[in-house]
């Protein structure tokens, strides 16, 4: 800076000679006034760049006293730090030497007391082989008084007390061998009956799977993935509004859908084969063809009705009652169809009922109408006659067709020729060889009591028995109860399960809150 500054001075000064030497031609005056001008300026630059460089150097002495004050901090600082590091490292030093020393003297005692127990256990071995010597010693001495006193060695002595031993424990044997005899009859029992289940419980997984599911074909194994939906949510809508337990494994292009009512199986056959036909698989798309095959099935079970109500030669009677009829289909008793079993009973009655001069169509009635109430017990609690003898004064049937409800399961006596009739055809269809298994009927209703008991609570709207029986999915109305209340509802629902239903293994409740927000844009 200052030589930039003389070089501008110089400058000036040069630059006033020379002008100095020119205006010397022109006037002398004029030039003395240029060269007083020209020192002017140049004193005038020459002390701006002395104030110039004062200021410079005492901004550089004001830096430098900063970052001097800076470091000493600095250098406080970190020396605080060590000296505080170094007395915690004096600190767990002095605790670790003291440890140690500790350590050190506890082991050196315990190696001590070793010693002197090892020393104690030497001398009491030393003691017992003495105490042991003096014991045989006074046992041989014995021996030889006992000898001396009996007459006998000690061989034949010891001869003598086997034998009356062996007397007096022949009855405590026989009585052993019979104890044992006993229980080994009672085992062989027990391990046949075992065998016995083992055999059966075999067969029942093809009986279940026989019986309880239904499989859908898929034209593609892509379908599977949209069966289920994005996090499920297709697969969660399927299997709350079906009522069924739907699995879906390694087996190429096959679902299957499980549930011991075969009326929801069949719905939900049809819904998801109308669901792969359509392509749109989404909650909305789905509640849609539920409602739709619903609707179906309900006409269906009435045109069913009607042509076996007009095979048969009946007239007059309820739709509703011709719909329960088509619905027999879609229920089992004891492993027969339900349906099958009414249209047996039915001829059968008609028959016997014709051949002892009674009324062969009203005993024909009589006998189609007999277990109508079992399509009811899905749906309401009760027994079978009791319904069916309700629905059929509700739609007018008369007192031969009320009492052969009644009376084929002994709640009345049969009051006519057609009631017994039917009573006797009952027996007959399901005494026929083959006709019934028991297994299937006590399975139905073990389930149907599973679902009788979540639906008997406050605020269940539906509940469903899926997976063999093994779960109960239960749906609650969202407005009625809440999260607390269903936790506490899952506990109640399972400990009157277990109260009151038999069952193998666990059952799992699987209690749903769903609040479902609905309004229509107009």
């Amino acid at each position: 800076m200052i030589n930039e500054i003389l070089l501008v001075g110089g400058g000036f000064v040069v630059g006033g000679g020379i002008g100095y030497t020119l205006l010397k031609r022109f006037s002398t005056s004029a030039a003395k006034a240029l060269i007083e001008q020209a020192k002017a300026k140049a004193r005038v630059i020459e002390h701006e760049a002395q104030l110039k460089l004062h200021d410079s150097e005492v901004k550089a002495k004001e830096k430098e006293l900063v970052l001097k004050e800076k470091y000493e901090k600095k250098e406080e600082t970190l020396l605080n730090d060590y000296n505080k590091k170094f007395d915690e490292l004096q600190k767990k030093d002095k605790e670790l030497n003291n440890i140690f020393k500790d350590e050190l003297k506890s082991i050196t005692l315990e190696k001590d007391e070793l010693k002197q127990q090892k020393k104690d256990l030497i001398h009491e071995k030393g003691l017992l082989n003495k105490i042991e010597e003096e014991y045989n010693s006074k046992i041989k001495e014995a021996d030889k008084l006992i000898e001396k006193a009996s007459g006998m060695t000690k061989a034949e002595a010891k001869e003598v007390v086997l034998k009356r031993v062996e007397e007096d424990s022949r009855a405590e044997i026989s009585h052993i061998v019979r104890k044992y005899e006993t229980i080994a009859k009672r085992d062989a029992k027990k391990n046949a009956n075992f065998i016995l289940a083992q055999a059966t419980s075999r067969f029942a997984g093809d009986f279940a799977a026989e019986r309880l599911i239904n499989t859908v074909n898929l034209p593609s194994d892509d379908l599977k993935g949209r069966i289920i939906g994005k996090e499920g949510r297709n697969i969660k809508s399927l299997e709350m509004l079906l009522g069924v337990d739907i699995i879906i494994d390694d087996t190429p292009n096959v679902i299957i859908l499980s549930s011991f009512n075969l009326y929801r199986r069949a719905i939900a056959t049809k819904v998801i084969e109308e669901l792969v036909e359509d392509g749109r698989i989404q909650p909305a798309r789905i509640e849609d063809i539920f409602n739709k095959t619903t609707k179906e099935f309900e006409d269906t079970l009435l045109q069913e009705g009607e042509e076996i109500i007009f095979d048969m030669g009946l007239t007059n009677m309820h739709p509703e009652l011709i719909k329960l009829i088509g619905k027999l289909k879609f229920r089992a008793s004891y492993g027969q169809n339900a349906l099958g079993h009414s249209l047996e009973v039915s001829h059968l009655a008609g028959v016997i009922a014709s051949e002892c001069g009674g009324d062969a169509i009203l005993a024909k009635r009589a006998g189609i109408l007999h277990d109508i109430g079992k399509a009811l017990t899905h749906d309401f609690s009760g027994n079978h006659v009791d319904l069916g003898a309700e629905v059929c004064k509700r739609y007018g049937e008369g007192d031969v067709v009320i009492n052969a409800i009644y009376a084929h399961h002994g709640h009345e006596d049969a009051n006519s020729i057609e009631s017994a009739s039917v009573c006797t055809a009952d027996t007959l269809s399901a005494a026929r060889p083959g006709a019934r298994r028991e297994v299937l009927e006590a399975f139905l209703k073990r389930v149907k009591d599973i679902e009788d008991i979540a639906t008997s609570k406050n605020g269940v709207k539906n509940a469903y028995a899926i997976n063999a029986g093994r779960e109960v999915r239960v749906i609650l109305n969202a407005k009625l109860v809440n999260d607390d209340e269903a936790v506490l509802l899952a506990k109640e629902i399972a400990k009157e399960i277990e109260d009151k239903v038999q069952y193998p293994g666990e059952i799992k409740v699987n209690v749903i809150r769903e609040l479902r927000a609905v309004d229509m844009a107009r």
